[in-house]
């Protein structure tokens, strides 16, 4: 355990910030699923509010970059063949 003031609080918002981020990652996560099973109208309204769901866990660095890039390609692709 801490011994440390400054170091208990950091384990404190280290907690905070990991389930806060497992939460936004999990919901991104299901909208994309959810993208992929919807059908061709649904996707073109859903695609926009996903992609910005995965710039901002990019920009969170709570997803790499690169990832980030491939699964908005694989997405667009996705509705473009719908």
């Amino acid at each position: 355990m801490a011994n440390h003031k400054s170091a208990l609080k950091r384990i404190r918002s280290n907690d905070v910030k990991r389930l806060r981020n497992r939460y936004q990652h999990k919901t991104t996560r299901n909208a994309i699923k959810k993208l992929r099973e919807a059908d061709k109208k649904e996707a073109e309204t859903l695609y926009p509010s996903v992609v910005s769901m995965i710039d901002k866990l990019a920009k969170k660095n709570i997803i790499h970059e690169n990832k980030a890039s491939n699964l908005k390609s694989k997405l667009a692709k996705h509705v473009a063949e719908l």
